[in-house]
């Protein structure tokens, strides 16, 4: 069922793509918090790449195409025209440590992921548990396709099955895909239409923060701004707000 059109349109209005200086300044932190955690996270990749590598048939790394940046001009379809096909953004190659077996999709092709999924490896389920298997997304981010927080990236087969069913799904590729966010660590990995819905709104909000900040940002000071502060404010307002909902109302 799709949201109402004053709604979407609302939620349109607070959405821009991410440029000027908060751009370079964001990117220029991810890109050195994104090296810093490939230098100390060495020994966990080799050891994790070693398990894989010996506990199931395949390869250590899973690749697959999945959809990032939207960058074009909302609401301007006459500015779009050079793309043949509309996949919703830039495409780009996502890493991951393989956490299922490798004929996995074979027979069902992309699916939704299930509880106690049985495709998935023993050791595969450890690493998704804690998000171990995301770790190697942060050489994307080193080339600049992901940022640390930000919407997940989905494939460009479900992400043109939900944007028919999610009139604000195709919002969240306003901003930079990133390897966590506040979807993720508010709720668990996609099972139905619903779990996308609750993550949606997450992933808004989140984007919604970020551009507050970047007003804040447009005086001209250099305030270097971490994408866990972004999280924690955003956090903050959330509970604020939950907590003004459930406050008692006075005749």
């Amino acid at each position: 069922m799709r949201s109402s059109s004053g709604a979407h349109a609302r939620v349109v209005e607070e959405i821009h793509v991410e440029a000027g200086s908060a751009d370079w300044l964001g990117q220029a932190v991810n890109l050195v918090l994104a090296l810093l955690a490939v230098i100390v996270l060495f020994p966990v990749f080799l050891l994790i790449g070693l398990v894989v590598k010996l506990t199931s048939r395949g390869p250590i790394f899973y690749t697959q195409e999945r959809v990032g940046l939207d960058r074009r001009a909302l609401g301007r379809a006459d500015l779009n025209h050079r793309r043949r096909s509309d996949l919703g953004g830039q495409p780009f190659t996502i890493y991951k440590f393989r956490t299922m077996r490798v004929d996995a999709e074979r027979e069902s092709g992309a699916v939704w992921a299930q509880q106690d999924d049985p495709r998935v490896t023993p050791v595969g389920r450890f690493l998704r548990q804690y998000r171990l298997d995301e770790l190697p997304q942060l050489l994307n981010v080193l080339r600049g396709e992901m940022n640390i927080v930000g919407p997940r990236p989905e494939r460009p087969s479900i992400f043109a099955e939900l944007r028919g069913h999610i009139a604000e799904y195709p919002l969240r590729q306003r901003a930079k895909p990133g390897i966590t966010g506040l979807a993720q660590i508010s709720h668990h990995y996609d099972r139905s239409l619903d779990d996308v819905r609750r993550k949606v709104h997450f992933d808004l909000e989140y984007i919604r923060v970020g551009n507050e900040i970047d007003g804040q940002l447009a005086d001209g000071r250099a305030i270097a701004t971490t994408p866990a502060k972004a999280l924690a404010l955003l956090r903050a307002q959330l509970a604020e707000s939950s907590a003004n909902c459930s406050r008692p109302t006075t005749m």
